[in-house]
């Protein structure tokens, strides 16, 4: 089979903004406690942060991320989370069904995320609490001194601002499992005056709303038409959350994920638009896909658990090869959709459907998932603007719609003069690719890697994957030509001028 891929340097979809590469953390089982921070563990510094997995996570380069929920967040006071730790009180977590010391909160998470050199998308309880809460919290983060909230955050030792841009207006606020759920109007009326009350003390936040957690919900779309008739003068960015899974062992249909991950941002977008429309709008919604994975080998695991541990074993997926190429499709989707979707959180980040995992002790106390090395590709490459990829290659069928064997994203960076491909080979023979430039003076392969060869069923723990030096790509005549390998994920970088 052979694949002919054609870019243009005047073809461009959009610039990458860093943030789509974030990630995601909160209260739930392991992600926090023996994840990120672990006092008396020997890889602790001071403050318990673990120092192995902020080694791991700087080789991610996330750039944002998005705390504390998640579910968790519907049922959080953020109080909870401040002051002298042992006056901290101990609460039930409604949302995971376990008990929350917390140890870890607000001035932890700040001083964590300056570490990993991500700034926070800091999300608000609008299930349970609202607009004094969120007001509190934004002047107590925001604003610098002279008021109880500010005071109080000099007093319990930061004496400059956290200066938070980025905040989320609750969380799945559409899901029945929700604590605090709420109807399309209710959330949306509820976001209108909390995003009201929070511009008020600092106008210069961004703010997202709580679009659909699942393309299939039965309120999508309709959901999304009704918040943003409330708060479309209020919001920057309109979430979605997507996660897949592979429970039909069908390798064709779960590499087509992709598929489905695009349709459901092209019809989220087509809804914003004609949102915009209706209200005569010169004001575009981006979006934010703030939470995304693949997420099903734990949940049978989770239903057997015990209520009200502290920090339980949940949600904590071991990933395949196939989930690898799964999460390497996703990405090159948000780099298709550039242009609207300019956060991205992968969730989540550390121990709870993650690409790090860690032990609370013994050897090795940090290891990579399989998803780790596609993500940490894009994250560490996909910089710059994101290059519409014409295609010529067959194409199989699911649920009636064609899925390219052979899927690309390709990114252009300036500082750097460089050409990224992204390419993915969905199909179990290997594929001929040919890839011609159009107003690119092409000077030579930099790099060329493949994650390829591995049993699509098996883990990082039953085999040791890694990044290959790919030995059948070159560049000839201006045209970079490979042969790609089944089911397999790749990645050339090439000098150019322009």
């Amino acid at each position: 089979m052979n694949a002919n891929l054609t870019i243009n340097y005047d073809d461009i979809i959009g610039k990458i903004d860093p943030r789509l590469w974030g990630s995601f953390t909160e209260q739930l089982g392991r992600s926090i406690y023996t994840g990120i921070y672990q006092p008396g563990h020997p890889q602790a510094d001071s403050n318990g942060f673990r120092k192995d997995v902020i080694e791991a996570i700087l080789k991610l380069k996330v750039p944002l991320i998005r705390y504390p929920g998640g579910n968790f967040v519907s049922g959080y006071n953020w109080e909870d989370g401040i002051g002298p730790k042992d006056q901290r009180p101990r609460r039930l977590d409604l949302a995971w069904k376990s008990i929350e010391t917390n140890e870890f909160g607000l001035h932890e998470f700040i001083n964590w995320c300056r570490l990993v050199n991500a700034q926070p998308d800091m999300a608000i309880n609008l299930g349970t609490r609202g607009i004094d809460a969120a007001r509190n919290l934004i002047e107590y983060c925001n604003f610098s001194k002279g008021t109880y909230w500010s005071d109080l955050r000099r007093k319990n030792g930061a004496e400059e601002p956290f200066n938070i841009k980025v905040w989320s207006l609750g969380n799945e606020m559409d899901g029945d499992w929700q604590i605090g759920h709420k109807t399309a109007e209710e959330y949306g009326r509820l976001a209108h005056e909390t995003a009201k009350a929070m511009r008020i003390v600092d106008p210069n936040i961004e703010l997202i709303a709580s679009g659909s957690s699942l393309h299939n919900m039965p309120t999508f779309g309709k959901w999304e038409e009704t918040i943003l008739d409330h708060v479309y003068d209020d919001i920057d960015y309109l979430s979605l959350h997507q996660y897949y899974d592979d429970y039909d062992h069908d390798i064709a249909k779960f590499l087509a994920s992709s598929e489905d991950f695009d349709s459901f941002i092209n019809d989220v977008i087509a809804i914003c638009d004609a949102v915009k429309a209706r209200k005569h709008s010169n004001k575009i919604i981006n979006l934010a896909m703030d939470e995304w994975n693949v997420w099903y080998h734990s949940k049978e695991t989770d239903a057997q658990q015990k209520p009200w541990q502290q920090a339980p074993t949940l949600l904590e997926d071991h990933y395949t090869f196939a989930d690898a190429l799964v999460v390497g499709g996703l990405a090159i989707t948000l780099m298709k959709h550039a242009d609207r979707v300019k956060i991205g959180c992968l969730a989540q980040l550390v121990n709870v459907i993650a690409p790090i995992m860690t032990r609370p002790s013994g050897e090795p106390s940090v290891w990579y998932q399989s998803i780790f090395y596609p993500f940490m590709q894009v994250s560490n490459l996909g910089q710059g603007l994101s290059l519409k990829v014409k295609k010529e290659v067959k194409a199989y069928q699911i649920n009636n719609r064609d899925i390219p064997y052979v899927d690309a994203a390709a990114v252009y960076n300036s500082k750097k003069q460089e050409i990224v491909l992204f390419i993915e080979n969905k199909s179990s023979d290997s594929i001929n690719l040919n890839c011609s430039f159009n107003n690119f003076d092409i000077q030579k392969l930099l790099t060329s890697t493949t994650f390829s060869g591995y049993n699509l069923d098996l883990t990082n723990e039953q085999q040791v994957m890694k990044l290959r030096t790919s030995k059948t790509t070159s560049l000839e005549d201006d045209c970079l030509r490979a042969q790609l390998e089944p089911y397999s994920w790749n990645v050339a970088r090439i000098k150019v001028e322009v």
